[in-house]
């Protein structure tokens, strides 16, 4: 058996692909490419496919990682080449390494994740940067996601505007992901006082446990 470590970008033409539907996409890429998938086992047997981290729908990616387990190994290389080959729009192998058949379960290993958001408001940067110098001074910030309350500011690790243009701020901002909470983008350009759906998401990176 062999355990492959996907590196992947989720582009525009999967933005509204769902988690569950991304997941059954990598099954069909690797049927296409010939790749023999390795099965759970017992009544129902599943494809052994772990996607590290849930990207909310309308998002794109550069820095996806899935865990995909084959029957037996095979060269990285004819991997990557088959799964280019076979990938529908929309996802973009970026790197095929190998994990270890003990490693930890990939969503267990993710600590926080960097995202880049395009915020669209006819604010001037020294408003949007007064924002979110008033946000990052509260001591919490109390926020509600399907009925459950949760205190966002201490999932806020990093926020800052990099560049404005007529009517649009680039924000960069990174979050935690915990068991109890995980921080959403979203809900950061809400409690700036702008309007989420006016905002284009888009995750740079997941860093993971230092002991992945």
């Amino acid at each position: 058996m062999q355990r492959l470590r996907l590196t992947f970008a989720k582009t525009a033409a999967m933005r509204y692909t769902g988690h569950l539907d991304t997941h059954l996409a990598w099954e069909r890429t690797f049927r296409r490419a010939g790749l023999p998938l390795a099965y759970s086992q017992g009544f129902h047997p599943q494809p052994r496919i772990q996607l590290a981290a849930a990207l909310p729908l309308g998002f794109t990616s550069e820095c996806e990682v899935a865990d995909i387990w084959l029957e037996a190994p095979h060269p990285l290389e004819q991997v990557r080449a088959a799964l280019e080959a076979a990938a529908p729009p929309g996802l973009q192998v970026l790197a095929v390494a190998e994990a270890t058949l003990e490693a930890r379960p990939l969503q267990t290993l993710v600590r926080s994740a960097e995202f880049s958001v395009q915020l669209r408001s006819p604010l001037p940067p020294e408003a949007v940067d007064a924002a979110i110098a008033g946000l990052l001074a509260q001591a919490t910030l109390p926020h509600v996601r399907r009925d459950k309350p949760y205190d966002l500011r201490p999932l806020i690790e990093a926020l800052a505007r990099e560049r404005s243009e007529p009517g649009l701020h680039h924000l960069r901002m990174t979050l935690a992901a915990r068991d109890s909470a995980t921080g959403r983008p979203e809900a950061v350009v809400e409690a700036l006082g702008a309007e989420p759906a006016e905002a284009r998401y888009h995750r740079l990176k997941l860093i993971v446990a230092a002991d992945a």
